[in-house]
């Protein structure tokens, strides 16, 4: 959201922006910045208080309403210099309606692919329709599903894992419905990425689809203050390292594994012989709802020996600066979760997926990744994190499967490095894209133009 207002105000002097930051229960909250941009500001609403049910699919929504009226308060007087409204995907219930009341339109910012939203479109569809079936039974059938933004059929037993929790899913349904409200809906993605996906959303009926990105927080690169030493020590590690021979294991801020399953990356990394760096953080006892912490001492979780005996080609590490990783010449492949934000910053730096995702909308994201567009290779695409107290209730992972997907991952030449060689070429793409004249550029444009018409 912040790479959006920013990329707002530097294409148009005549706008600024305000992000409302709606406080979480949790207290996880942050203070943000724009940096030296003025015409970027944060305003920080006023906590509500949620309901007891701590499942986010049930609280989220008592915060969103209860936040409108502290929204309408803000905007006050200021309603005339208003030119457009943007909710996040996940408001469109709660939030829609405050455009009208305010007087302007409003627009949706789609944090996710072009892919996932012709997906829930479809679901919504499907829904209203009586159509769409149990879903969390279907995931263990050999079923199959045509979705309009997929080129192949998707099996079911690859749906997103959050589309078959019925808690999440009645909320998804009926954003979705509302968001074809919308006066426009502005996607996280470009058009030489998904270009069949976003066909598929442009289509009558469907509000107009503007791909702005990729939105990257390039900046994010360097670390915070407190994370320097960690920050060096892993890129003077890199900088030992030859040119595209590193694997990197990363599975985003929520991302970590237990003993069990740790045991099993270990011995496959071993086997597989390929240099490592792997970020390995410990589940947190609040299970999916908590943040991941630091193992003390990675002896603990490991297999004897391990660190030893990986020492000269591995190096294993908790937090990680992923951007910076990314971006270092001695990468060669990206183990990860395929959240979307770790896709769109792996396809920015050319480095070729291993598909290995848990949760939210990641297994959509890997099979589109995988099966569609080729660009990258599967460790287990319908692995599905455990819904126990700790993250190692779900599914096991051998060391046979994790290994030989490394091993395709690096692969330098057969159809492998055919792969690696149009991520490449993709990833110049996705640079071109931002560029005067490029494809997000130029959607970026007539999407402000819009919102200037607002005002005229």
């Amino acid at each position: 959201m912040i790479q959006l207002a920013k990329q707002l105000v530097n294409h148009d002097h005549r706008l600024s922006a305000t992000i409302c930051l709606i406080p979480l229960p949790s207290g996880n909250n942050t203070n943000l910045t724009a940096g030296d941009d003025s015409r970027v500001r944060f305003v920080n609403l006023p906590a509500v208080k949620p309901p007891p049910d701590t499942d986010p699919a049930r609280f989220l929504p008592t915060i969103l309403e209860g936040s409108k009226r502290h929204i309408k308060e803000l905007v006050g007087s200021d309603v005339a210099r208003l030119a457009g409204f943007v909710v996040d995907m996940l408001c469109c219930t709660a939030m829609m309606d405050l455009g009208s009341e305010l007087g302007v339109p409003p627009y949706v910012f789609y944090p996710s692919g072009a892919n996932f939203l012709g997906f829930m479109l479809e679901l919504q569809a499907l829904h209203d329709e009586g159509k769409l079936g149990d879903l969390a039974e279907l995931k263990d059938t050999e079923s199959e599903m045509a979705i309009p933004s997929l080129e192949k059929p998707l099996p079911c037993k690859f749906l997103p894992s959050v589309v078959v929790e019925k808690e999440w899913l009645p909320l998804l349904i009926d954003n979705t419905r509302r968001l074809r409200e919308a006066r426009g809906i502005v996607v996280n993605t470009f058009l030489e990425l998904e270009t069949y996906a976003l066909g598929s959303v442009s289509v009558a009926g469907n509000p107009p689809v503007y791909p702005v990105g990729p939105l990257l927080n390039l900046n994010s690169a360097r670390p915070e203050e407190e994370e320097e030493e960690e920050y060096k020590e892993v890129m003077e590690w890199l900088d030992g390292q030859p040119a595209g021979s590193v694997v990197f294991l990363c599975f985003g801020s929520m991302g970590s594994f237990a003993k069990e399953q740790a045991t099993e990356i270990a011995a496959a990394l071993e086997r597989a012989g390929h240099r490592f760096l792997w970020s390995l953080r410990r589940p947190s006892e609040m299970g999916i709802t908590g943040v991941p912490g630091e193992y003390e001492n990675f002896d603990d979780v490991l297999p004897g020996g391990f660190l030893d005996r990986t020492s000269g080609v591995g190096k294993v590490i908790g937090w990680a600066p992923q951007m910076a990783v990314l971006g270092h010449q001695s990468v060669g492949g990206f183990v990860s979760h395929c959240g979307w934000n770790s896709m769109l910053e792996s396809v920015w730096f050319g480095v070729p997926i291993g598909a290995w995702p848990m949760y939210a909308e990641q297994q959509l994201n890997a099979f589109q990744f995988v099966e569609d567009l080729g660009f990258a290779e599967e460790i287990r695409m319908d692995y599905r994190w455990g819904s126990g107290k700790i993250w190692d209730g779900g599914m096991m992972v051998t060391a046979e499967e994790i290994e030989g997907g490394i091993r395709r991952l690096m692969a330098a030449e057969n159809d492998e490095g055919r792969k690696r060689k149009t991520v490449k070429e993709v990833s110049e793409m996705s640079k071109k894209a931002l560029t005067e004249g490029g494809s997000s550029c130029s959607s970026l444009s007539r999407f402000i133009q819009d919102v200037i018409d607002n005002i005229s």
